[in-house]
């Protein structure tokens, strides 16, 4: 490659690149980036900083990480699209790096603590882990940014005043992680307990611990790597019970249920809480909106939607909550609205290009994308994307075959559009849309479900031995 650049053979160098950004690893990352930007190749170091966002936390294990420049550390835990699974995870790199050598590293203390979104760790933690350290202890600007931490949690009324990037989680497009097929329907139309999952290093659905409840029309959402499955129908009522799946463990608890029984249901993971919107109670569509605390395991009633929806999509997208389309019973919606946590209010916003029930919702790129459902005389294939730069939405490339009751998760730089019904079948059908391609391809079909089901992503951490 050094032989490459200094002759000027462009074709040779970039194909010493493709052989190194192959052989990435948390051990030899950032010497095979700053060798790429010594020879001013950016194809390679633009691949080597999207690895270690990835990676940061097996990257911060290794011997290479201590040896970064201060500049360079804070040009890293800065991005928005850091992968993490906490702040903890950033919280604690920094303090490896700083005690490496703290003669010399802790004035830069300071300056790295002010890049990690303290108000967004756990208040023990704060208290038990930051608090205590000695190098924070004795630093006013660091114990100003602990301070700031802590009205955060101590007056949740002021935490508007308090809006800054520090509060604001960040958004990591690119996640592997496994997926999730959560309860749904057998051919028959029963409810399921089943869960399965997709590994994405192998390629295939496997079997995983089975829910302690049959569910089908069920919210799930993910939160701190943690999968929760909200209400659904068991076949003959509507439920309010809740359940939690460590993967660590490989159990499901349940936790307190939810105020009002909810099936057809929406959830969402947003910050440190999770929101399920609307549903249906087996007598009417709701309007109603829940909150969930894990750290407390409360429940709390928070404003209300503008309509009532049942089978809609609600999805947490650039700091709110969204509602997408749905029914009242009645009327099949395009209606788009959104709620503000902040100012506790939900506001209207633009519609999607089509109404649609049972459709499938998720965020990828830093765009909102919608798919399939139902229209009232239809069962669709069509997919659309909202761009909120634009605040419009268009059409992207429709998916092989009509889904309603579709569920859309992101995984692996792809969208995945999983299960649903075509209007005669329960489908086991998966197939994944790549958006540099605009296509959509069928991928493998899960192993144990017919459609109807819930799906969450839980991130592999960890990934490297």
């Amino acid at each position: 490659m050094v032989g490459a650049s200094f002759l000027s053979l462009p074709k040779v160098r970039n194909a010493c690149a493709e052989f190194l950004k192959k052989r990435f690893h948390p051990q030899n990352v950032l010497g095979i980036r700053q060798f790429a930007d010594t020879l001013g190749c950016v194809v390679l170091v633009e691949a080597a900083d999207k690895y270690v966002q990835q990676y940061f936390h097996d990257v911060s294990l290794c011997e290479e990480y201590l040896s970064l420049s201060s500049a360079e550390l804070l040009d890293i835990v800065k991005r928005d699209e850091l992968h993490v699974i906490s702040e903890e995870q950033v919280f604690e790199a920094i303090m490896r790096w700083v005690k490496k050598d703290p003669e010399l590293r802790s004035k830069d203390l300071p300056q790295l603590l002010a890049a990690v979104r303290l108000p967004l760790l756990r208040p023990h933690y704060l208290a038990d882990s930051v608090a205590t350290e000695e190098l924070v202890r004795t630093s006013h600007e660091c114990r100003d940014l602990l301070d700031e931490a802590k009205d955060y949690h101590l007056m949740p009324e002021r935490r508007p005043l308090l809006q800054s990037f520090r509060t604001r989680p960040r958004c990591c497009n690119y996640i592997m992680g496994h997926i999730f097929a959560v309860g749904g329907l057998t051919k028959n139309g029963d409810s399921l307990s089943t869960v399965e999952v997709f590994d994405p290093i192998v390629g295939r659905w496997q079997m995983a611990e089975a829910m302690s409840m049959l569910r089908s029309r069920v919210g799930v959402a993910v939160m701190k790597n943690r999968l929760y499955a909200f209400g659904g129908y068991n076949g003959s009522e509507r439920l309010s019970t809740v359940e939690v799946f460590d993967p660590d463990k490989r159990v499901w608890r349940q936790v307190s249920p939810m105020n009002c029984k909810r099936s057809a249901v929406g959830a969402a993971a947003l910050n440190d809480r999770l929101y399920v919107c609307g549903g249906y109670d087996g007598v009417s569509s709701l309007n109603t909106v829940e909150c969930y605390q894990p750290e407390t395991d409360t429940w709390t009633t928070i404003t209300s939607m503008q309509k009532h929806r049942s089978a809609g999509g609600v999805i947490g997208f650039e700091g709110y909550v969204y509602a997408l389309g749905g029914h009242d019973g009645l009327s099949i919606f395009d209606s788009v609205e959104r709620y503000d946590p902040s100012k506790g209010t939900w506001t209207a916003v633009t519609p999607m290009l089509t109404k649609r029930c049972r459709l499938g919702v998720a965020t990828l790129n830093d765009k909102l994308y919608v798919c399939g459902g139902y229209d009232g005389a239809t069962f669709l294939q069509s997919v659309e994307m909202y761009d909120p730069v634009v605040d419009k939405w268009k059409f992207v490339a429709a998916m092989n075959v009509m889904r309603s009751r579709v569920a859309l998760v992101a995984n692996m730089g792809k969208l995945w559009a999983i299960g649903g019904y075509d209007g005669v079948s329960n489908l086991s059908t998966v197939e994944a849309y790549d958006p540099t391609t605009d296509s959509w391809s069928f991928v493998a079909a899960m192993c144990a479900h017919e459609g109807g089901v819930g799906v969450g992503v839980i991130p592999i951490c960890g990934s490297f031995d």
